[in-house]
């Protein structure tokens, strides 16, 4: 999702948010960035 668009304001929305930004990754970041993305959406859930 543009984080213009509509990233910035879905973070605000989340309690307890992270925004976190992988530069230049593309769509299918969960494929591409997997180790990364997981680690992160993990540690977020543990918290």
């Amino acid at each position: 999702m543009p984080i213009g668009a509509a990233g910035l304001a879905s973070a605000k929305l989340v309690k307890n948010n992270k925004l976190i930004v992988y530069p230049g990754a593309p769509h299918g970041l969960t494929d591409t960035h997997k180790d990364k993305f997981n680690a992160d959406l993990l540690a977020f859930i543990k918290s």
